[in-house]
């Protein structure tokens, strides 16, 4: 075949690929909406009609699962960033002799933005993967069947326990991100940059506001969310044997760090539209 002939084949394979792409997107996210609405059911059905057990031995055993298990690479990694942060903005704020407005970037790029957004990534490898590959080891191994025939519903006694647990979890994960985050650029700006403490803990006071820490809290408890339910729609998914199992906890990685950082630009947009990110 001949260029000529080829020429012509590129754009339409470029048009099907993101076809393809918008298809599987459309897919993902019918999916996630009929779980979500099947779980809303079953938590209304166990807490506000109390026509089924709510499972709160299996809540608490996820979150402590999940949540207990991240908090040391959670605060490593804010830790991490609250010094980055101040040790990359001061320079640039010296130059105007601001060097003590370094608390004020801190706290406002942390609770707004980098505190629940890294105890959602953390949280991802941590509650995600594991979530997909026990869900579905218990495919492959017909657990999911077997609970079927004794009349227990997946969704109630599966997938609700895990969604409420990684929701309670980066609420509280995203809690400890900003503290930490907030922390260390403090000791840098006391030990590195010589911003008096007081100075530092006054501006990062009246820098960051209620709505500020709020809104990150609002935002953490989505994350959540969005994380419970992908990982637990891909493990519940799975086919394949062992392959599919991997084929599940990858793509649940993949989907969720894309998907929240997705809502997060919606949300921030948001916000900014409806004037919530002023200081």
């Amino acid at each position: 075949m001949d260029e000529s002939a080829r020429r012509p084949m590129l754009p339409i394979r470029i048009l099907d690929a993101w076809i393809g792409i918008w298809a599987s997107a459309a897919r993902i996210v019918g999916e996630l909406t009929l779980l979500l609405l099947d779980t809303l059911r079953w938590m209304g059905r166990t807490i506000v009609l109390r026509r089924a057990r709510f499972g709160m031995h299996a809540t608490v055993s996820q979150t402590l699962r999940v949540g207990v298990r991240s908090i040391g690479i959670v605060m490593l990694v804010s830790g991490s960033i609250g010094i980055i942060l101040a040790f990359q903005t001061a320079p640039s704020l010296e130059q105007f002799g601001q060097t003590d407005k370094v608390a004020n970037l801190i706290g406002v790029a942390v609770f707004r933005e980098l505190g629940p957004l890294i105890a959602a990534i953390v949280l991802t490898g941590f509650a995600g993967a594991s979530i997909a590959a026990e869900l579905g080891t218990m495919v492959v191994g017909e657990e999911i069947e077997a609970l079927e025939s004794m009349a227990l519903n997946p969704v109630r006694v599966l997938v609700l326990p895990r969604v409420v647990a990684t929701t309670v979890s980066l609420i509280l994960l995203a809690v400890i991100s900003d503290l930490t985050a907030v922390v260390m650029g403090g000791v840098v700006g006391v030990l590195a940059l010589d911003i008096p403490y007081e100075i530092y803990k006054s501006n990062t006071i009246d820098q960051v506001t209620n709505t500020d820490f709020l809104t990150g809290l609002f935002k953490a408890s989505v994350f959540g969310m969005i994380l419970g339910l992908i990982a637990c729609n891909n493990g519940l998914r799975v086919s394949g044997g062992a392959a599919g199992v991997g084929r599940a906890t990858t793509d649940t990685v993949v989907q969720t760090v894309v998907t929240v950082v997705l809502a997060d630009l919606m949300f921030t947009t948001l916000f900014y539209a409806l004037g919530l990110t002023g200081t």
